[in-house]
């Protein structure tokens, strides 16, 4: 089935939902570094993040690339909301009976360059995934689900690591150091889609039955306005 559907389905709503709360959550949790050994340090969003190629996965799978662009859109702006509304609460004078200031700071603030290139890489890698699995797939005729899955997280999951770790940390700190983070958390984050392939399966079928759609991108624009 390849037709447009007009209305959004409740599982469509209750999946966008999942997705922005993972987005979110994970921009929350990235400020706590995790030390994996004494040589590698990743931001701790990456146990959480890699949740929401899955589910760009299953948008772009099942209701096709308009419906993803909508949704990784929806993203965008709410985690652009909620930064905003982070960095209003802390500015807001507090009474001097209050003395977690400090730490309300240091856990939900961030600074401009960390925050751009959040955003830099979120769209970025989102997009170009999404794309390349839509292609993948009029390609394939729609099969071989697996390699389209963790073909196009190769992709999105390299332009969002490498753009992220560059924009936010290049010139804090030494070039090995740089090239280290960006490899393990690029790493962590496909071989995190590559397991979780099964539950990838599981999921498209469901809602593929359940939706009763499998839509083909064949004349749709990439752009991603």
């Amino acid at each position: 089935m390849n037709e447009e559907k007009t209305t959004y389905s409740g599982l469509f709503v209750i999946i966008a939902m999942a997705y922005v709360t993972c987005l979110l959550i994970s921009n929350l949790i990235a400020g706590k570094m995790w030390a994996v050994t004494d040589q590698i340090t990743l931001p701790a969003a990456v146990v959480l993040f890699p949740v929401t190629y899955i589910f760009g996965d299953v948008f772009t799978e099942v209701y096709g690339f308009v419906r993803a662009r909508l949704i990784i859109w929806m993203g965008f702006f709410c985690s652009f909301f909620a930064v905003a509304m982070y960095m209003l609460t802390i500015a807001l004078p507090h009474p001097g009976f209050w003395g977690n200031q400090e730490a309300f700071a240091v856990v939900l603030g961030t600074t401009p360059r960390v925050f751009v290139a959040s955003l830099i890489g979120y769209l970025f890698g989102e997009f170009s995934n999404s794309m390349i699995l839509s292609r993948m797939k009029v390609a394939t005729g729609g099969d071989r689900l697996w390699m389209r899955t963790i073909g196009s997280t190769i992709v999105g999951e390299a332009f969002d690591s490498f753009l992220f770790v560059t924009i936010s940390f290049a010139g804090t700190m030494q070039v090995k150091q740089l090239v280290t983070m960006i490899v393990c958390q690029y790493l962590f984050k496909v071989i995190f889609e590559a397991v979780c392939t099964p539950l990838t399966y599981g999921v498209v079928g469901f809602l593929k039955k359940k939706e009763n759609i499998d839509t083909f991108d064949y004349e749709t624009s990439y752009s991603p306005f």
